[in-house]
């Protein structure tokens, strides 16, 4: 039986499906599609691994398959305009549906192809990483890199279906399933305090990745979310508050030229976000230091490489970050585990002695 988190947009609804086994469900995968044609976007890490058995969920729909090269480097206009030129060459009409089967970045690409293909066609989310599933899947952002800020170019597109399998998980490496734990750690420090105390009191069996334990995190963190853009799709307002530990994490991707994945730029970037609260007496001492040894006991990075980034390139870079409203930075800060507040006016004093506190984050 999978769990079932749903969407509340209108018109706009749909489900996610979060279990063992989710992608076989072709019963729910077939409701999805307008059509009987589909162009699946995955990678050449993941297609050998996983396209058969989309193929076979899919049975006789018309599939075709566009694989990109493995990598947040490959985030590009040039990656989406070659997923384009597949649909074009292949003859996809309006009620073709495009099934992202990947992480983070193939779900991007390709919810962006199918925000634009023609206007507009369905989109269907096959996440296979502990990241996207309990994140980036869910929401409709797509978008891809722009060499001057992350996430530049793109669109809300939401899609038609969530299936978040968990089997797919046990072939994901070490690294990458440790940077997904960071979007969970996100979740409890913005909105759940029992699910911050749920990763660390089962952090043995998370890591083991342990079917139920995995089930638990990303259906709490699916329905957190799903809560948060139901109420704001647009991030007008609320929904920024998903962004906590992103403006600093975002920086820190472009400036190590992305050496650094999605989900260790977010630990870093929450735990300057902490460092930061502390400094502005929004947050206990003690809760930031709490917040930094649950990032590090997953295995994230909490010492920032500052001599690669000093305070006046991540300003430059946070200054031409998305959420910049009006000239000024908005950042997300924490008041206590499972409220934050989103401020445009922090003493940037103060922010430039979290950006220059390098070394001395570890301490403590």
């Amino acid at each position: 039986m999978l769990d079932r988190i749903d969407v509340a947009l209108g018109e706009r609804s749909y489900p996610i499906l979060i279990g063992a086994g989710a992608m076989a469900d072709n019963s729910s995968l077939r409701s999805a599609l307008p059509g009987n044609r589909v162009m699946v976007v995955t990678n050449e890490t993941v297609a050998p691994l996983y396209l058969d058995a989309l193929e076979r969920a899919l049975g006789e729909v018309r599939a075709d398959v566009c694989v990109i090269p493995d990598g947040e480097g490959y985030k590009t206009l040039a990656t989406y305009e070659s997923v384009l030129d597949s649909l074009l060459a292949h003859g996809h009409p309006r009620t073709t549906t495009v099934i992202a089967l990947g992480g983070g970045v193939v779900g991007d690409i390709a919810g962006f192809v199918a925000a634009t293909y023609q206007r507009g066609v369905a989109f269907v989310q096959v996440p296979t990483t502990l990241l996207a599933q309990v994140d980036s899947s869910v929401g409709g952002k797509t978008a891809v890199n722009h060499p001057r800020g992350k996430n530049m170019i793109g669109a809300f597109h939401q899609p038609n279906l969530v299936l978040a399998d968990t089997d797919t998980l046990r072939t994901l490496p070490d690294r990458e399933f440790r940077a997904g734990v960071a979007e969970v750690i996100k979740y409890g420090v913005i909105k759940d305090p029992a699910l911050f105390q749920f990763l660390i009191d089962e952090r043995a069996a998370i890591l083991a990745r342990d079917e139920p334990a995995l089930r638990h995190i990303i259906t709490r963190s699916c329905a957190i979310k799903a809560a948060v853009v139901a109420a704001d799709e647009r991030e007008t307002g609320e929904r920024a508050i998903l962004n906590f530990g992103h403006t600093f994490g975002h920086a820190i991707e472009v400036l190590t030229e992305f050496e650094l994945l999605h989900g260790e730029g977010v630990a870093l970037g929450m735990v300057m976000a902490a460092d930061l609260s502390a400094r502005l007496e929004w947050l206990d001492a003690d809760t930031a230091r709490r917040i930094k040894r649950l990032v590090a006991d997953y295995g994230l990075p909490i010492v920032p490489p500052m001599n690669r980034l000093a305070p006046d390139d991540m300003l430059d870079v946070m200054g031409r970050d998305k959420k910049v409203r009006n000239g000024h930075l908005n950042l997300v800060l924490v008041r206590r585990l499972g409220e934050v507040a989103i401020t445009d006016s922090a003493n940037m004093a103060l922010v430039r002695e979290t950006l220059a506190a390098g070394q001395g984050l570890c301490n403590g």
